[in-house]
């Protein structure tokens, strides 16, 4: 039962996550507005007609986000709403993508929703916004101080890894490939949710007013597993033994000066390096709540949300493969 709003106007409705939201909202009867790229989806490969599709239940209109004009002339179209919801992410974690997406755009989503009436705005954000060290966290923490000084009612959602994230290696394992890992495979750890949970978990969080005005941490069921339980666990049910090829983290420490020192004479190479640090922050940083206090990451203080698991999901795209699950310019190894 619809609490909280009629009227929603979402943004980034084509992503991973967008489009289960979508689903979502339009299955607990919300009046869903999305707004898309006229080529969205991996590469844009998704034409209209099945944007369209995959959105089905909600009016589809196209334009550019990051354009306010055509947000607003055609998106908001003039018409009043109650809340938006942005699931809007950079491509691919490039400096410039990520101030032009997960800052400005995000925030013309914002004010366009203002200005239509919108009085919430759900926000996906990223757990890992926690330890700031890249753009994409910078851009992502700027736009939400400045909702939350917007004078809207703010819900800022923030995900561990999603089930597609760890993901990437599941082919080089089937065809017989060992599981690559930085160092032991105990360097990091994660409670990853799943789409379909996580889009429950933000719809729930519209409608609960416990919620608002607050930035909410979120995981799927279970304990945190680490690199090298993901990987045991593929092997386990393809019942062959684990093969792990592991590789030193210290590499990093390498590469990132030396493309850092390039792309000052060659700019082209700036996201070159970036690349290098998101590789680093990710074989290092583990996606839990981190605990100022014991300056540690904190699996028991992580929320737990949803019934889907890792290994029903693993189990599935070992048998049917990673169609709808394609990381396009996310990949990093």
């Amino acid at each position: 039962m619809v609490i909280v709003a009629t009227r929603v106007f979402v943004v980034g409705a084509t992503g991973y996550i967008g489009k289960f939201v979508v689903r979502e909202l339009v299955r607990r009867g919300y009046e869903v507005v999305s707004f898309a790229r006229e080529k969205s989806g991996v590469g844009g490969a998704s034409s209209m007609e099945e944007t369209r599709r995959q959105l089905e239940g909600s009016v589809v209109r196209f334009g550019d986000v990051g354009d306010m004009r055509s947000l607003r002339e055609k998106g908001i179209c003039g018409e009043r709403f109650d809340v938006v919801v942005s699931c809007l992410t950079s491509r691919n974690g490039g400096v410039k993508d990520s101030w032009a997406v997960d800052y400005e755009a995000t925030k013309h989503a914002m004010v366009a929703g203002q200005e239509a009436g919108a009085t919430r705005f759900l926000l996906l954000s990223a757990i890992c916004v926690q330890k700031p060290m890249l753009e994409f966290q910078r851009a992502k923490l700027q736009f939400e101080k400045e909702l939350r000084e917007s004078g809207m009612t703010w819900i800022i959602v923030r995900p561990t890894a999603f089930f597609k994230s760890i993901a990437g290696q599941v082919e080089a394992i089937k065809s017989g490939k060992p599981y690559v890992m930085f160092g032991d495979g105990e360097l990091t750890a994660c409670k990853p949710i799943s789409e379909r949970d996580l889009a429950s978990y933000m719809v729930d969080s519209l409608e609960d007013e416990g919620r608002h005005n607050r930035i909410l941490p979120i995981g799927g069921p279970g304990p945190a597993i680490t690199a090298k339980e993901q990987g045991t666990m593929m092997f386990e049910l393809l019942g062959r033994e684990p093969k792990f090829k592991r590789m030193p983290i210290q590499m990093f420490d390498v590469i990132i000066p030396v493309l850092s020192a390039l792309a000052k004479l060659f700019p082209k190479l700036e996201d070159k390096a970036e690349f290098a640090r998101i590789g680093k922050y990710y074989c290092s940083e583990s996606m839990l709540v981190w605990d100022a206090e014991k300056g540690e990451y904190n699996a028991d203080m992580t929320p737990e949300y949803g019934t889907d698991t890792l290994r029903e999901f693993y189990r599935h795209v070992l048998e049917h493969g990673l169609e709808g699950q394609e990381l396009g310019e996310h990949a990093m190894f």
